[in-house]
Order: C-alpha cells, then sequence, then structure tokens
C-alpha cells in the first residue's frame, strides 16, 4: 500500500493507494512547523473515520516546500517504518528526464505532472495546474519536460488585488452571469474568471505555435473544472493527475532497482 504526499504552498495532499485505485484523498494546511508526531495523529484519526486499515508499506513525497520535508521523512521512517522517496532529489528516478537549462531545478509538482499526464495521453502535452501558481507544462513527444509558463494563481492574484485596493473587497471565484458588472463584485469577479479564460488560451496558443506540433491541453488543480466553464480551454480535465504521477514514477523506481 502506497502513501501518496503532495505539498504545495498552501495545502499537503495525502492519498493511499492499493495498486488499483486510491481508496481516499486527505487535505490539510501546509505548515512547516508541523510535527511527524501531529502529521500522524491527523492521518491515523481520518483514516479511523474513513475505516481504513492503515497498512502502509511505501511512501512517495511531492513537496514545493523545503522546510516540510524533513518532518514527512521523519513521519514515513517512524510509523510505516519507510524511507521515502523524495521527487526532485538525486535517489528519484524520473521515468524521463528534463530537458531545460542547465542548473535549473524544476519544481517537483511539474515533474509528477509531466509524467501522470505522459502515462495516460502520450507526448506533446500543455498541463495547466491551477494552484498556488498557475503553471503550464510542456511535454515533449517522449514523455520528457522540456519548460513552461508561471503565472501568478487565481487566488493570489485575488488577494494582491484585496491588500492593494482597501475599498475592494474579498470574493469568490466564480462564473459571472455577464462580463459586464453592474457591481463591484460583479465587476472583479468577471476580472479574474473571463482575465483567467484569455491567460490560458493565449498561452496555450502560443506554446502550440512554438512547440510546432498538435498538443493537447490537461487542466488540474482546485479551479480547473470551474475554468473548464469558461470556453473549450481543455481536452480533459483531471483532479487526481499529481497522485497519478507520483504512482508512475514510485512504479518506475520500483521496477529500476530504486530502494
Amino acid at each position: 500500500m502506497l502513501l501518496c504526499i503532495d505539498c504545495g504552498n498552501t495545502n499537503t495532499v495525502f492519498s493511499i493507494w492499493d495498486g488499483e485505485r486510491f481508496l481516499c484523498t486527505l487535505r490539510t494546511a501546509t505548515e512547516h512547523t508541523r510535527t511527524a508526531d501531529q502529521y500522524f495523529v491527523w492521518f491515523s484519526t481520518l483514516l479511523e473515520h474513513h475505516r481504513i486499515e492503515m497498512r502502509i508499506t511505501d511512501v512517495i513525497i511531492s513537496s514545493s516546500v523545503p522546510r516540510v520535508v524533513f518532518n514527512l521523512r521523519v513521519f514515513a521512517d517512524r510509523y510505516f517504518n519507510a524511507r521515502p522517496l523524495v521527487v526532485g532529489k538525486p535517489d528519484c528516478l524520473l521515468p524521463h528526464a528534463p530537458r531545460v537549462d542547465q542548473g535549473t531545478n524544476v519544481g517537483p509538482d511539474r515533474l509528477v505532472n509531466a509524467a501522470g499526464a505522459f502515462d495516460r495521453h502520450g507526448g506533446d502535452l500543455i498541463v495547466v495546474d491551477f494552484g498556488t501558481a498557475t503553471t503550464f507544462d510542456v511535454v515533449a513527444h517522449d514523455g520528457a519536460y522540456i519548460g513552461g509558463v508561471i503565472a501568478p494563481g487565481v487566488n493570489l492574484s485575488l488577494e494582491a488585488l484585496h491588500m492593494a485596493a482597501a475599498a475592494l473587497p474579498h470574493v469568490d471565484v466564480t462564473r459571472p452571469q455577464q462580463v459586464i458588472g453592474t457591481n463591484t463584485v460583479a465587476c472583479m469577479q468577471s476580472g479574474i474568471f473571463w482575465g483567467y479564460v484569455g491567460l490560458v488560451r493565449e498561452i496555450c496558443m502560443r506554446i502550440r505555435a512554438e512547440h510546432e506540433a498538435p498538443m493537447r491541453v490537461v487542466g488540474t488543480g482546485g479551479l480547473a473544472p470551474l475554468f473548464a466553464q469558461g470556453d473549450a480551454l481543455f481536452d480533459t480535465v483531471e483532479d487526481d493527475l499529481t497522485m497519478h504521477g507520483l504512482t508512475v514514477i514510485h512504479v518506475y523506481n520500483k521496477k529500476n532497482g530504486a530502494e
């Protein structure tokens, strides 16, 4: 039984994979001060609630927040007697090595998304991930991550707008009834929603032009289903893409002798 952990800037997600399916997915706020013991109390309590027997044998971690990795390692070692694979570390093998500028450290989440998307769809892909940042990951025909784009995340943009202009309120991200807002909240919702629809469409169009090949666009992240309503932005939307990528990398390491 494999425990997949994806630690982002805002949330950390834990999913249990039994070899055929994900038994459950749990989410908590990312906090670098959280200890291994605190992780276990939270994790074991929720597993008991879901009536899942804790038989974890392997752990794999993808983390965009380096400070949390140590405690997650201790958590895996202390409570599951497992030495976790950490994506981006030298001992974690990748199915396809990235082709980027020498010395560039590619975010682990982007490598994982590339692996998961290629396993499901083959190459020549754009993966659009709506997280703290909105990222565009380009996957070549052979599965290699070859670069991408990083833009401010939707909620980050809303927060910056609110912080910089005291008269503007916090608003929920939603698809507005019409483009022209007739009140402040509607104006902000329209600007965010249709602004990001335009951002995704334009960046994907320019990536396709540079890549000079037909490309499928895969949407993922919490807000992907919402923005899929805006226009024909994505060929598919997959909320479990990152977790699937972690299982792909874990299997690859098992087959290639990594401990």
